[in-house]
């Protein structure tokens, strides 16, 4: 064994045992807030508090990904008759002013506090901290070679693309982040991430 290998395996062992740490004290410490955003979405629309949806995660297995619901019901139907609206590159859907969005919903995106429940993905094992998003199915089946590289990691809660615009940034350069976190894993660039998330998410920049 490599001293390459060796290192792998115990980032790997460790990333793993910090995921579960972090994601089960983030879920202790916040929990009087989902009970409070729960409460907000129940009062503002009807439809589930939690929004559950099929991703693609490592090596091409899918699982449900939670999310607070920012959404009215019967979103999903919808999106066909809002394709028109799309202002993404590439498989991605991504709408500006998306009018299937609550007024909670709304807050709950610019703020990014909608994916608190993905903490549980990240206790399961299903997600990582830190590694590319999770992609849809639909946008998995038209992905080229190069996109599908994507895949060879466990998707995260925070990634380089989450850090340095969001939606701002086109899908192609969304791939080349995913790519170079890929080739580049490490414990330091994983902290890097994780503290340039907070500032990130405050700026609000790209998030709808």
């Amino acid at each position: 064994m490599t001293q390459k290998d060796s290192y792998g395996i115990w980032y790997h062992l460790i990333k793993r045992l910090m995921d579960i740490v972090m994601s089960l004290l983030g879920i202790l410490l916040s929990f009087p807030l989902w009970v409070l955003i729960a409460l907000c979405i129940r009062a503002d629309s009807k439809g589930p508090i939690i929004f559950k949806q099929v991703r693609i995660g490592k090596g091409g297995k899918s699982f449900v990904l939670y999310k607070f619901r920012s959404m009215q019901a019967g979103a999903e139907e919808m999106k066909e008759q809002l394709k028109h609206l799309n202002v993404a590159e590439g498989p991605i859907f991504k709408i500006k002013n998306d009018p299937r969005v609550t007024r909670v919903g709304r807050l709950l995106r610019r703020s990014t506090l909608d994916e608190l429940p993905q903490l549980i993905n990240v206790l399961k094992g299903q997600m990582s901290l830190v590694g590319p998003r999770p992609p849809l199915p639909e946008e998995v089946a038209v992905y080229t070679p190069l996109q599908r590289k994507r895949l060879e990691v466990t998707p995260g809660l925070t990634c380089l693309w989450q850090v340095s615009g969001r939606s701002e940034i086109s899908f192609s350069e969304w791939v080349q982040l995913d790519l170079y976190y890929i080739q580049h894993q490490s414990f330091l660039l994983d902290v890097k991430i994780l503290i340039r998330t907070l500032p990130a998410v405050l700026s609000r920049r790209g998030a709808y």
